[in-house]
């Protein structure tokens, strides 16, 4: 089941559930809006083809760039972003990060295919931004870029996965 406000507020409130930074106002009818940083990565360099397969690595085709001015977006390239929050989930709860309606009619996407977040985790979140739009998108850091909406599991879980400690690009 999706959590509503009165069930987010009633994790922030026993702990269990911990957004830092956070502001009330950020918590929807039933979501969390969360902050892009202030980094982002940019896919360039590497071969012409990239192989996709079991030890295909983004680090090897991209770079970490500051976003302290807006980033020009042009219409077909993807970045990566990341939460300003540092999200820690309790062990029944797992999460979808989503876009916002306001950006994604302008042909944003946030989270191209990776946007569950597994039960237990404890870290900031990478963000998949594309614009699939005919224009060029101006990023700006600090944005209120996409939402979490957070459901209640059946079983418990922890993530111990690859991306455990992902606190920056």
């Amino acid at each position: 089941m999706i959590l509503t406000r009165d069930a987010i507020l009633a994790e922030i409130a026993a702990r269990r559930l911990r957004i830092e930074p956070l502001s009330l106002d950020q918590v929807g009818p039933a979501s969390i809006d969360l902050h892009l940083g202030d980094q982002i990565r940019i896919i360039d360099g590497g071969p012409e083809v990239i192989d996709v397969d079991d030890e295909a690595d983004f680090r090897t085709v991209s770079r970490v760039a500051p976003l302290v001015e807006p980033y020009v977006l042009p219409p077909g390239e993807t970045i990566h972003g990341i939460t300003r929050e540092h999200l820690t989930l309790p062990d029944d709860v797992a999460g979808w990060l989503e876009g916002r309606s306001r950006f994604a009619r302008l042909g944003l996407m946030i989270h191209v295919t990776a946007g569950f977040v597994n039960p237990g985790v404890s870290n900031r979140q990478v963000l998949e931004i594309s614009n699939v739009s005919n224009r060029k998108l101006a990023i700006h850091a600090g944005t209120r870029i996409c939402q979490i909406v957070l459901q209640r599991t059946e079983g418990r879980a922890v993530y111990a996965g690859r991306f455990r400690e992902q606190n920056e690009l």
